[in-house]
C-alpha cells in the first residue's frame, strides 16, 4: 500500500489513466476481431470500410503511448495484409 503523499497521488493517477485507457484498448481489439471475423465470412467490403477507423484508433493509442508506435504499424499492416489476401 502506497506511504507517502507522492506514491498515493501515482496511485490515484494510474487509476484514472487505467480507467481511461482501458475501453480504448478494447475498441482496438473489437475492431481487430470484427474484421477478422468479416474476412472469413468473405465480406472483404465491408472488412475495409473498416479499415479508417482501425487506423485512427491505433495511431491515437501510439500517439498517446497507450500502445508502442511499432505494435501499432505491426497491427495496420498484418490488418490490410489480411483484407489484401483475402480478395
Amino acid at each position: 500500500m502506497a506511504i507517502t503523499k507522492s506514491s498515493k497521488k501515482a496511485l490515484r493517477q494510474n487509476l484514472r489513466r487505467m480507467i481511461r485507457n482501458i475501453p480504448k484498448k478494447q475498441k482496438i481489439k473489437n475492431l481487430l476481431k470484427e474484421v477478422k471475423i468479416l474476412v472469413s465470412q468473405k465480406k472483404i467490403e465491408e472488412a475495409k470500410k473498416l479499415l479508417p477507423q482501425i487506423y485512427k484508433s491505433l495511431d491515437k493509442a501510439a500517439k498517446t503511448k497507450l500502445i508502442k508506435k511499432n505494435t501499432a504499424s505491426r497491427k495496420k499492416s498484418r490488418i490490410s495484409r489480411l483484407i489484401i489476401r483475402s480478395q
